[in-house]
């Protein structure tokens, strides 16, 4: 018997599905997310890729860093390759969120409930200094001031919770060479953008 569905129905499920992140092949994926890294740390480093249920670990690695492409928007695609620290704290994080998304639950929702995981030390922030490479010239990230996805210039980000552009004596422009904190809060970063490129200050909301 054909199964009629209504307008509503079908609204809702589109809407859905344009909720949820992009799902790749798994082998594009990984290529995308060791982009991410220097060459020297690829080969060694792990990796993880999006699946229907959230992130899996595809491939074991021995040197510390972990290379995923983020995805902290249903549009977004950020190959981001973190060090032993931000394996360890950041990572699981990012993880959550990407599964979360998955799930098709809102962004409001998931913020609050990362927001309460560092309350509670569920998650935590970097203990020490660290790194995470965002080298790919393949980053898209989603753009709220004009509803648009747009491209984002290779960048070094280095943890720093808590800290905020006054204490660096930032602008918060992200000028290419010079420091700026992005995600104010205990999930910061210093941000130096590479070479030249588009001031992504609009992109990078605290």
């Amino acid at each position: 018997m054909r199964q009629v569905i209504s307008i509503a129905v079908w609204s809702a499920l589109c809407a859905r599905a344009e909720a949820l992140p992009e799902l790749m092949p798994p082998e594009k994926e990984m290529a995308i997310a060791l982009s991410a890294a220097p060459a020297h740390l690829r080969a060694e480093a792990s990796v993880y890729v999006l699946k229907e249920a959230g992130f899996v670990l595809a491939r074991k690695g021995t040197n510390g860093f972990s290379c995923i492409v983020n995805r902290d928007h249903p549009l977004n695609q950020k190959p981001t390759c973190y060090d032993a620290e931000g394996s360890e704290t950041i990572l699981p994080k990012v993880l959550r969120f990407g599964e979360l998304l998955r799930k098709g639950v809102p962004l409001e929702q998931i913020k609050s409930e990362i927001a309460d995981g560092f309350r509670s030390g569920r998650f935590i922030s970097p203990r020490r200094p660290g790194v995470a490479y965002m080298l790919s010239g393949d980053i898209k990230n989603y753009n709220a001031s004009n509803g648009k996805v747009e491209s984002f210039p290779p960048h070094v980000m280095f943890y720093a919770p808590n800290l905020t552009n006054a204490d660096i004596g930032s602008d918060g422009h992200f000028e290419p060479g010079l420091p700026s904190i992005a995600y104010q809060g205990p999930q910061g970063y210093m941000i130096v953008v590479l070479g030249n490129g588009p001031h992504p200050e609009s992109q990078h909301q605290q």
